[in-house]
C-alpha cells in the first residue's frame, strides 16, 4: 500500500460566475470535496484545505492527502441465528443472500462469530477492507459536491460534442492533480488534465500548472489571476485605502466582497466628477456609485462622525496598466447619467411638500388584511402621540412626524432607491420647513434596523419609531401572521428587540402593557381580540431575555428580575444590577433558600385574604422576633422600591437573614391550631411579597 502524502489541486475553469455567489460557491466546493476525501480516509490531521474563486474558476488545493486510504477493520453483523439458520441448523436463503450482499457469497458458515446481541444470539464477520484510491475518492468526492453547489439559478447549456449539461456556467475545464501527476477524473462532460486559461485579457493562451503546490503562483506569474478571493480581497482594499490619501473609503463589506468577486487582477484608479452633484444628498450620491456602477465613494472624514463626500472616487478595475487615461475617463462618462438621474430625481422630488403626498398613501397597499399605507399612517398618528405623552416627549411633533414618515415613498428619489426611505424624507421635511425633530423622525423612526444601530436621538423619533414598531408587532400578530420557527417575513423579532432596546437603553417610564393596548385600540377591524397581547407580551419578554443574556447578565438573574414580569421594563437593568449586588452578600443564599421555601409553602396553602397579622398570637420567641424585624425593614423596602432605589431595598433584607433562619428552625408553620396556623402563613406571605418586590430572590437559591 502507498503511504504518499502530496498537495491535491482540483480546478474548474469556467465563465464569469455570479459575482454576488462567488465567495459561497467558492467555500463550498472546497469543503465539499475536502469532507467526502476525509471521509472517504483520504486525509490526514495536518491537512489544510485552501479554497480558491475568481470570477472564472472555482478550485480548491489540499495538503497531506493520501494516494491510497488504509486498510479498515469491519466487524460486520450478518443476521439473527435464528433467522441464519433453520430448525435443522443449517443456513437459509437469507443467510446467502446477506453474505453475497456483503460480497462473501461462498463463506461458510463455521467462519462466521456466533455471539449474543442484545437478547439474542447474532452471526458477525469480521473482514478487512481495502482503503480507498484516491481517483475512486475524489470522483465520487467530485460528483457528490457538485450536486450540492448552493448554485443560485442553474443553466443548461450544449457542450461541442453535443451534449447538454447543467452548472452554474459553462465549464471549460478541469484540473486534478496530485503532486505532478494528474488523477483521472470526470466533470460536467470533461475530463482531467493539468491547464488552465490565466486572466482573459492579461495572458496569452494555456498555462500549464506543473504541480499543485505551484498553483496559485503559476497563476499570478504566468496567468495575472490572484486565485484566492482572501488575498485578492486584501488586495483591493489595501489599494483603495492607498489611493484614498487623507480621504477616508466608504467600503460596505458586501460592496468588497462583490467587487472582489468581479476581477482576477485588481487595479484601483481614482476619477472625478463634477462638484455641481454635491449638492445632492451624499446618500443618494453614494447609493448610485455603489448600487450601479461598483464604486467607492470618498469622504473627507469617516462618515460615522458627520464626513462629508468629495467629488472623487474610486473604481478597481480588471485591467492593469500604466496608461489609465481611457479607463478613468470611461467611468467618469459612465457615472455622469447616474448622478443627473439623482439630482433630477431630487429637484423634483422638492417641488412637491411631503405633506401633499400622504393622500396618495390611500393607494399604496400596506396589507389586504390590515389596509393602505394611509389606514396605516393614520394609525401611526394616532398611537405617536399617544406615545410622545407617555414618555413626556412633544404630542403634536410626534403626531406630525407619523403623519409624514411614510409619504417619502412616493417620490422619485425612494421609488429608484428604495434603501433610502426614511433618509429623503428628512431631507425632503427639512425643504417643507418642518421642526428639526420631525424631520429627523422621519429617517430615524426606522432605527434600530439592525443589532447594534443607534436609536432615535430625539423624544418625537423614539415616540414615531416605538409606534411603527408596535403597530407592525401588534397588527401583523393579529391578523395571525406572527413568526413560526425560522421564518419571520414580517422581521417581528427584529421590531420586538428593537422596542426592547428603546425601552431599556433610553430608560423610558411606559408600561409596556400599555404601549401594547394602544396599538391595538388603533386598529377598527381586522385583527383578533385582545386577548391574544398576552402572546406578544410574552414573545417581547422572551426577545427581552436574549437581550439581556448578550449584554453579559447571568440566566438566574434575568428569571429573577423577570419572574414577576416587570411592567415597566426600561429599569430592568437596574433591577440586575440590585440583584447582582445583593447576590454577592453573604446573606443572599440563606435568604434566597427560604425565600424559596416560604414559595413552596404557601402554593401548599394559602393564608387568609385579608393579609392582617395578628400579633396577639405570636407565640414563639422566634416569630414575635421576625415580626419585629419584618415591620422594621418593610417600610425601608418599600419606601427603597416605590424610589426605584432596588439596590438599597435588597440591601435592607439582609437584616432579615438572622431572624427567619430561627423562625424556621424554631417554628412549625403548619400547627394544628386554624388560628394560629393562618397567623403564621399571614406572616410568611408579607414577607414574602415584600422579598419580591424586587426580582423573585427564590431563582438565586442553588
Amino acid at each position: 500500500m502507498s503511504t504518499a502524502q502530496r498537495t491535491l489541486l482540483v480546478e474548474l475553469l469556467t465563465e464569469e460566475l455570479p459575482p454576488k455567489a462567488l465567495a459561497r460557491l467558492g467555500d463550498a466546493f472546497a469543503d465539499g470535496l475536502a469532507i467526502g476525501l476525509r471521509t472517504r480516509g483520504l486525509l490526514s490531521q495536518d491537512s489544510v484545505v485552501t479554497p480558491f474563486a475568481t470570477p472564472r474558476r472555482l478550485a480548491v488545493s489540499i495538503t497531506h492527502v493520501l494516494e491510497r486510504a488504509p486498510d479498515a477493520q469491519i466487524r460486520a453483523k450478518v443476521l439473527p441465528v435464528s433467522v441464519a439458520l433453520d430448525a435443522a441448523g443449517n443456513p437459509t436463503p437469507p443467510l446467502a443472500k446477506k453474505l453475497a450482499a456483503l460480497g462473501f457469497p461462498d463463506l461458510p458458515v463455521s467462519e462466521l462469530e456466533r455471539a449474543v446481541d442484545g437478547k439474542a444470539e447474532a452471526f458477525f464477520h469480521t473482514y478487512t477492507a481495502p482503503g480507498a484510491q484516491l481517483a475512486d475518492a475524489l470522483q465520487a468526492s467530485l460528483d457528490d459536491t457538485l450536486g450540492k453547489l448552493p448554485i443560485p439559478k442553474v443553466m443548461s447549456y450544449q457542450r461541442p460534442d453535443g451534449e447538454t449539461v447543467q452548472f452554474v456556467r459553462p465549464v471549460h475545464g478541469l484540473i486534478a492533480l496530485f503532486g505532478d501527476a494528474v488523477v483521472p477524473a470526470t466533470a460536467i462532460g470533461l475530463s482531467s488534465g493539468n491547464v488552465t486559461l490565466g486572466h482573459r485579457f492579461l495572458s496569452n493562451g494555456e498555462i500549464t500548472i506543473s504541480g499543485a503546490d505551484a498553483y496559485a503562483q503559476t497563476l499570478e506569474t504566468e496567468g495575472k489571476v490572484i486565485a484566492s478571493f482572501t488575498a485578492r480581497r486584501d488586495a483591493i482594499r489595501a489599494q483603495l485605502l492607498a489611493a484614498a490619501g487623507s480621504d477616508h473609503v466608504v467600503m460596505p463589506d458586501a460592496l468588497l466582497d462583490e467587487v472582489t468577486a468581479l476581477v482576477e487582477f485588481p487595479a484601483v484608479y481614482a476619477c472625478h466628477f463634477e462638484e455641481v452633484f454635491l449638492r445632492v444628498p451624499q446618500e443618494c450620491l453614494i447609493l448610485t456609485m455603489q448600487t450601479n456602477q461598483k464604486y467607492f465613494a470618498l469622504t473627507n472624514k469617516p462618515l460615522a462622525d458627520g464626513g462629508r463626500l468629495t467629488n472623487r472616487f474610486l473604481i478597481v478595475s480588471n485591467i492593469a496598466t500604466d496608461t489609465p487615461a481611457q479607463i478613468v475617463t470611461g467611468n467618469e462618462r459612465v457615472v455622469r447619467p447616474r448622478l443627473a438621474d439623482a439630482k433630477f430625481f431630487f429637484e423634483q422630488d422638492k417641488k412637491k411638500p411631503l405633506a401633499d403626498r400622504v393622500p396618495l398613501l390611500a393607494h399604496v397597499v400596506y396589507h389586504n388584511k390590515l389596509g393602505s399605507q394611509l389606514a396605516r399612517t393614520e394609525r401611526l398618528e394616532a398611537l405617536a402621540g399617544d406615545i410622545a405623552g407617555m414618555i413626556g416627549g412633544d404630542v403634536a411633533h410626534a403626531r406630525r412626524a407619523a403623519l409624514l414618515a411614510k409619504a417619502d415613498l412616493l417620490t422619485d428619489m425612494v421609488g429608484e432607491f428604495p434603501e433610502l426611505q426614511g433618509t429623503m424624507g428628512t431631507y425632503y421635511a427639512r425643504n417643507d420647513g418642518e421642526a428639526e425633530d420631525v424631520a429627523l423622525a422621519c429617517s430615524e423612526h426606522y432605527q434600530p434596523r439592525f443589532a447594534g444601530d443607534a436609536l432615535p436621538s430625539t423624544p418625537t423619533g423614539r415616540a414615531v419609531a416605538l409606534a411603527d414598531k408596535l403597530e407592525t408587532l401588534v397588527g401583523i400578530w393579529g391578523i395571525g401572521l406572527q413568526p413560526t420557527g425560522e421564518k419571520d417575513p414580517f422581521a417581528l423579532r427584529r421590531h420586538a428587540l428593537g422596542i426592547v432596546r428603546m425601552l431599556v437603553e433610553k430608560r423610558l417610564p411606559v408600561m409596556l402593557d400599555e404601549l401594547l393596548l394602544a396599538a391595538y385600540t388603533k386598529f377598527t377591524a381586522g385583527v383578533a381580540s385582545s386577548e391574544y397581547l398576552e402572546d406578544v407580551a410574552q414573545f417581547m419578554y422572551d426577545r427581552l431575555r436574549g437581550y439581556l443574556r448578550e449584554r453579559g447578565y447571568a440566566p438566574n438573574e434575568i428569571e429573577a428580575v423577570l419572574a414577576n414580569r416587570p411592567k415597566y421594563i426600561g429599569d430592568v437593568t437596574e433591577r440586575l444590577d440590585a440583584v447582582r449586588t445583593f447576590a454577592a452578600l453573604p446573606e443572599a443564599e440563606a435568604l434566597a433558600a427560604a425565600n424559596k421555601r416560604i414559595g413552596n409553602i404557601l402554593k401548599k396553602t394559602a393564608p387568609p385574604p385579608d393579609g392582617t397579622i395578628n400579633e396577639g398570637r405570636l407565640e414563639e420567641a422566634a416569630e414575635v422576633a421576625l415580626f419585629a424585624a419584618f415591620r422594621k425593614v418593610a417600610p425601608i423596602v418599600e419606601e427603597k422600591y416605590n424610589a426605584r432605589a432596588y439596590t438599597d431595598a435588597l440591601l435592607a433584607l439582609a437584616q432579615l437573614r438572622a431572624a427567619v433562619d430561627t423562625f424556621f428552625d424554631d417554628v412549625m408553620v403548619m400547627a394544628e391550631n386554624d388560628a394560629l396556623r393562618n397567623n403564621r402563613l399571614t406572616l410568611l406571605h408579607n414577607l414574602h411579597t415584600r422579598m419580591n418586590l424586587v426580582a423573585d430572590l427564590s431563582k438565586l437559591a442553588a
